[in-house]
């Protein structure tokens, strides 16, 4: 957050930043918006607004016809680090359900909508137990249902740090009986039993605590018209830009982007990009 002011208190900086999110995002901003969004007296979003005013005189203009505050011609935030990232995010956990309207800082939304994702049935308790098994550094009993075996098996696993694939949530666990570091989908995790200290140390976990970094350009078929799209839609310099991930997910990261198979199986228009690198992902995925 930029230009903090050491003499604020954090709950009153939030306000001004939300001040500034509404500005910069839609525009305007008034006092009930304050209100709605964070419970307090209409006389309290008062304080906050002349607050604001007297720190950023500038930011904003009264309009007294919309009566409403307005984002000024040389607005420039103070408190908020403006992020496309940030927003659309916001509207991605609207659309699968994360959050509620009231719970977003986004006042009016554009008209949106996204692809519907599969609702994964991770139970709170059994990811409860898991994240406090990772706290307090214990192995837990598991009731697992494996892809490999028809019916569900328990088993110890010490897990040390949770995952997420793009689709599901993984633990990321050292398995007592292929004594070796897996992921575990938390979805498949019937029932969790007793705790018990962990015999492993998660530090051993190399692939986890190790990086790769994937090398991505413009699949050499498509036309320079295209190439410069693409290169557009993924942030290139010169015709490249890189990816990092750890070891542990480069297989899951390389899948995501369809990047798991020869650039050849399918049509340049529908690959898009290549891995510039492969022969050195290859070798840090064997």
């Amino acid at each position: 957050m930029a230009g903090k002011q050491p003499e604020l208190r954090w709950s009153v900086e939030r306000r001004l930043e939300f001040i500034e999110f509404r500005l910069y995002w839609e525009g305007r901003v008034n006092r009930g918006d304050i209100v709605d969004t964070f419970g307090v007296s209409v006389n309290q979003s008062s304080t906050d607004i002349n607050r604001y005013i007297g720190m950023v005189p500038d930011n904003l203009a009264y309009d007294k016809s919309a009566r409403t505050y307005v984002r000024a011609q040389a607005f420039t935030p103070k408190f908020l680090k403006p992020s496309a990232a940030g927003y659309l995010t916001q509207l991605r956990s609207l659309a699968d359900g994360v959050i509620e309207m009231s719970d977003a800082w986004v006042g009016v939304l554009p008209d949106f909508d996204a692809t519907p994702t599969p609702v994964r049935g991770v139970n709170p308790t059994t990811l409860r137990e898991v994240i406090s098994a990772i706290r307090q550094k214990e192995a837990i009993k598991v009731k697992y249902q494996s892809l490999s075996q028809p019916e569900p098996k328990w088993r110890w696993i010490a897990p040390h740090a949770i995952a997420f694939d793009g689709f599901r949530w993984h633990a990321r666990a050292w398995c007592e009986e292929s004594k070796t570091f897996k992921d575990f989908l938390l979805s498949r995790m019937l029932e969790t039993g007793e705790h018990r200290q962990a015999d492993i140390d998660a530090k051993t976990d190399t692939d986890w605590h190790a990086y790769v970094t994937l090398e991505i350009g413009p699949h050499p078929e498509l036309s320079p018209t295209q190439k410069n799209v693409i290169a557009l839609d993924y942030g290139m310099h010169d015709g490249k830009a890189e990816i990092k991930t750890r070891k542990a997910l480069l297989y899951y990261t390389l899948k995501r982007l369809g990047l798991d198979t020869d650039p050849s199986a399918r049509a340049p228009q529908d690959q898009q990009i290549v891995l510039l690198n492969r022969d050195a992902v290859s070798g840090a995925n064997k």
